[in-house]
Parts: C-alpha cells; sequence; structure tokens
C-alpha cells in the first residue's frame, strides 16, 4: 500500500490592499517613536529663538538661530555673564533676550556708566569689567526710581538684574527692574544659523575693580 505524504494547504498570497497597510503601519511607528524623541527635547530640555531686535548687538545680531539650554538651571542658578531668553515682567507672552549682571543676594548700583556690584566678596562695591563689551562707560541708568543715582537695587534671593549688550538702545532691568526665576525660560547655549556664525557659549569670567 502506498503512504501517502504530509499535505499542506496553499497559503493565500497577501493582497496588495494587505501591504499597503503593512506599509502605513510601519511609517507610523517611526514617526510615533520620532515624536515620542523630539518632543520632550523639544519642550523640556532644548528650544529653538530667534533674535528679534538689536539690544544685545553686536554679540547677537536680529535673525540668528539660537538653541535654548531649558535643563542647566534645574541643577544649578544662572552665573553671572550668561546669556538667557527670559520672559518679559510685564508681558510674559513676550520674550526677551538679556544678560545677567545681578545675582541673588546682591546690590547693584549704575554709576559713571558702569555697573557696580556689592556682595560679600565686594561689601564696598567693585565695578564689573564686562570683556564681551566694546565700550565700558556706556551704562546709563534708565528709570532712576529702579537704579542709579543714590538708588542701589537689592536683589531678593530669586531676584536677578538683566541687561542688553547693546547698552544705548535695551530695554532691561533699568527700565522694568528685577527679573525674578520663575520668568527665565533657559540659557543661550548653541548659535546654529546663519552658519558663518555658530558658536558655542559659556558665562565670561569676570574681574572686579
Amino acid at each position: 500500500m502506498q503512504e501517502l505524504g504530509q499535505f499542506s494547504a496553499p497559503q493565500p498570497e497577501k493582497s496588495g490592499f494587505s501591504h499597503i497597510m503593512l506599509f502605513i503601519w510601519d511609517f507610523l511607528k517611526v514617526i510615533l517613536i520620532a515624536l515620542a524623541v523630539i518632543i520632550p527635547i523639544r519642550y523640556f530640555l532644548f528650544q529653538p529663538f530667534i533674535v528679534s531686535g538689536s539690544s544685545m548687538e553686536p554679540n547677537f545680531s536680529n535673525g540668528q538661530y539660537l538653541i535654548i539650554d531649558e535643563i542647566s538651571y534645574r541643577f544649578r542658578q544662572p552665573q553671572r555673564g550668561e546669556v538667557l531668553v527670559i520672559r518679559f515682567p510685564e508681558d510674559r507672552k513676550q520674550f526677551f533676550i538679556k544678560r545677567v549682571l545681578g545675582l541673588p543676594g546682591e546690590q547693584v548700583k549704575i554709576e559713571n556708566g558702569r555697573v557696580i556690584i556689592f556682595n560679600t566678596e565686594h561689601p564696598n562695591g567693585a565695578v564689573v569689567e564686562e570683556v564681551y563689551l566694546s565700550n565700558q562707560g556706556l551704562t546709563f541708568p534708565h528709570n532712576t526710581s529702579l537704579v542709579g543715582g543714590k538708588n542701589v537695587l537689592t536683589l531678593k534671593e530669586d531676584q536677578y538684574f538683566m541687561l542688553g549688550d547693546n547698552r544705548l538702545a535695551s530695554s532691561d532691568s533699568r527700565d522694568w527692574g528685577i527679573l525674578k526665576e520663575q520668568d527665565i525660560v533657559g540659557r543661550v547655549f548653541l548659535r546654529a544659523l546663519p552658519i558663518t556664525t555658530f558658536d558655542l557659549f559659556d558665562s565670561p569670567e569676570y574681574t572686579f575693580n
């Protein structure tokens, strides 16, 4: 008697529709994975901003594309000289770019075109040497009810004194006063565009006179 071999029924070929659905599903998986990686980076770690205006010239110019580090200040406080993107205290929907000059607990005075800092290291006050400015004598008070003249501004533990590098054309803490820590978005980490100005940023080292 002849023995019969095993018999397998032929499998139906996948239709063209099934191939399309598999392609769409694979494509969606790639998109979902990309979004899962990009969105946290975009909204919680690094964020792009474009410079608008001339208040930070000559160091930052209108139209330059910056990457903002939003994570560092969860572990440390801003340092003197760092450039921050901040929410304008009088309208938090607006964003400004300014430089940190006065730190929490310090006192700030403006005299003879210079910034003077009073702190534990300089209880009698010391003039800040700002190496990133081409002219060291152009910091004049705007609103003398805040700082300037006989007024010395005292910063609390969550307050900062901010200035634009273009001291003759900047709206900053000389106009609207202190910046609260809650209004800090992040520090300028990278200038990406235009490519000819590509640069990484860190806080400059300061000397006092």
